[in-house]
């Protein structure tokens, strides 16, 4: 019987693993070759990733770093990176030589040869193709975004042989270096905004706090000028009153005693009978004359300036009621309602409404009791001051008629004034009879209080 055919034993296809035929005497050599140039391009790519990663150092570590890695892969006497005229503005230095290993980034030191190639790679990027020279030298373009914004060119080292592969890694050198300086750019234009805008807001942190401190210096400043109005308006009417005091009542009083002193003389001089009644004239002058001391010291009183410090304006009443105790005027002060804030304007306005009010009471109207009535509505503040005395509302709303119709003899300006503060509260002046027999002045004022104009007089 004769055996069967058997298959020869496999052989192994070291073609097949190696990429290289095993029949040829240059097997080896290429082999050596091919390995070491392998070993190179993975330390190029070792060197490219340490260079890349020197972002944060700034444009010029990482082009320096770039220049180094690319000369040590091609073992260059000198390699040159140049950014063309118009791209990556922002790039800073624009070119690099390295030679022998400096550094070299004045343009006076360049050799001839190398200023040439300079002036390709910043003119005319789109021609550094990554191809060998006939001279000795190798081109790589740079690239972003598709557009050239530069390349790198190089002298090898002698007896190198530049491949393929030397070529593509100084590509991929030369790319990732555009997008490296740019990134780099970007990441220090970054640095610098947000060191900007860290000092910007300092800035505004500042100028928060001094705002605040303005706005509590305006607020203080506000409630002191507020005090003083209120303590002017309690002057105000003090001087008032004390003036009518002088002008009038002091001169009433002053005229009576000179009248009692001349009758009590011719009284005394007549004789019998008569000489009896002017000695009581004596009694009658000596209590004119405590009248008349009376009523000085109480105009000097009214005339001193008060340092009570000044409150709310129900407190305010209240202290505005005193005032009128030197005309033997009682009055009343009742607040209904629960109080709000109003402006200082406007608190003003109503104390002087009120002071207003009660100084006709009891010089003109010759009232012995008031009542003055501050009510807090939801929607507005009412204002009233009745009293006991002879008035006419009637003829008090007629003469106040007359005198805003053009009345110049200054009589009933009063009244006058106070339509006009109301008004400027926006709200409205009633005269009628008051319960108590004399009149009764109210003003509602409607919330919230606007106040039209500054008061340029005081009554």
């Amino acid at each position: 019987m004769n055996e069967p055919d058997r298959d020869p034993p496999p052989t192994a296809d070291l073609g097949v693993l190696t990429g290289l035929r095993s029949g040829k005497r240059s097997y080896y050599p290429a082999y050596i070759r091919s390995t070491e140039r392998l070993e190179r391009a993975v330390e190029a790519l070792d060197g490219i990733s340490r260079a890349l990663v020197r972002t944060a150092e700034g444009p010029r570590a990482l082009v320096e770093a770039v220049v180094r890695a690319a000369a040590e892969h091609l073992q260059a006497r000198w390699l040159l990176l140049a950014v063309a005229d118009g791209a990556l503005r922002a790039a800073r230095p624009r070119f690099l030589l390295y030679a022998d290993d400096v550094l070299i980034d004045d343009e006076s030191r360049l050799p001839a040869e190398v200023r040439a190639h300079l002036e390709i790679l910043r003119t005319r990027p789109w021609e550094a193709e990554s191809t060998p020279g006939g001279e000795g030298w190798v081109r790589a373009p740079m690239t972003l975004d598709d557009e050239p914004v530069g390349g790198i060119v190089a002298r090898p080292g002698p007896g190198l042989e530049v491949a393929a592969t030397d070529l593509a890694i100084l590509r991929v050198l030369a790319n990732q270096a555009a997008v490296a300086l740019h990134n780099s750019f970007l990441f220090h234009a970054a640095t610098r905004l947000r060191g900007r805008t860290e000092q910007l807001s300092e800035a505004a942190q500042r100028q928060a706090r001094d705002l605040a401190a303005r706005s509590a210096e305006l607020a203080e400043t506000q409630a002191r000028l507020l005090h003083a109005m209120q303590r002017q308006t309690l002057d105000d009417e003090r001087h008032r009153i004390a003036r009518e005091l002088h002008d009038s009542v002091t001169q009433y009083v002053l005229s009576a005693g000179m009248t009692i002193e001349v009758c009590r003389a011719e009284l005394a001089a007549m004789g019998g009978p008569a000489e009896d009644i002017a000695l009581r004239l004596t009694s009658a002058k000596d209590l004119n004359r405590q009248a008349v001391e009376r009523l000085r010291n109480a105009i000097y009183a009214l005339h001193h300036t008060s340092d009570e410090p000044s409150g709310p304006l129900p407190v305010m009443l209240e202290r505005l009621s005193t005032v009128h105790q030197t005309t033997d005027l009682e009055v009343r002060v009742r607040v209904e309602g629960s109080p709000v804030s109003l402006p200082p304007q406007a608190e003003q306005s109503i104390l002087r409404l009120a002071g207003e009010a009660l100084f006709n009471s009891a010089t003109h109207g010759k009232a012995d009791r008031a009542l003055v009535r501050l009510r807090y509505l939801p929607d507005s503040v009412t204002l009233s001051v009745s009293d006991d005395g002879s008035g006419d509302p009637a003829q008090l709303r007629r003469a106040l008629r007359l005198s805003r119709a053009g009345d110049t003899s200054g009589r009933h300006r009063g009244l006058t004034n106070m339509v006009a503060r109301a008004e400027e509260l926006g709200g409205i002046l009633s005269i009628r009879r008051s319960r108590m027999g004399g009149i009764l002045l109210r003003v509602a004022i409607p919330l919230p209080v606007g106040v039209e104009q500054e008061e340029s007089d005081d009554y």
